[in-house]
């Protein structure tokens, strides 16, 4: 007996750098498509198997969550797709994102930095000082919340 050509979990994990329980997870997601398997029961993977964990892989790398990931495996899977299901919009709303994450870690920089400069050893002392960088008042009174009526 012939044994069908592919490969299997774990040449396709290794190949890809990830683990089996990483594979069989994004096969539950939809993200990779289950396999034939052998007679023998073992899943045989087609080498492209390993290009898309890789691409998975590099997806996540670059901020995108697995519904994401599996968005955009779903949209170049169809021929005739929305303009902004594409990889192009998708990469440029995620740009926005991190963009934003950038500035909001830049004033997180300033005020720990600020922090540090003003000898904060103590965060209850701290906090009572009016000389205190870090915005407890605004924390515990954020601007969104209604006042009691």
């Amino acid at each position: 007996m012939t044994e069908l050509p592919g490969l299997r979990s774990g040449q396709v994990a290794a190949a890809a750098g990830v683990n089996l329980q990483t594979l069989r997870y994004y096969e539950r997601r939809g993200l990779l498509a289950e396999p034939p398997r052998s007679p023998g029961g073992h899943r045989l993977y087609p080498p492209e198997a390993v290009t898309v964990l890789r691409m998975i892989k590099t997806a996540q790398r670059l901020g995108f969550t697995l519904e994401e990931v599996a968005d955009l495996l779903d949209a170049g899977s169809h021929r005739h797709r929305r303009p902004d299901a594409g990889l192009r919009e998708r990469a440029r709303t995620k740009l926005a994102e991190v963009e934003q994450r950038m500035t909001d870690l830049e004033t997180i920089r300033g005020t720990l930095r600020q922090a540090i400069d003003a000898g904060c050893d103590d965060l209850l002392a701290c906090a009572d000082q009016p000389c205190c960088p870090l915005p407890f008042a605004e924390l515990a009174h954020p601007r969104s919340e209604e006042t009691p009526r």
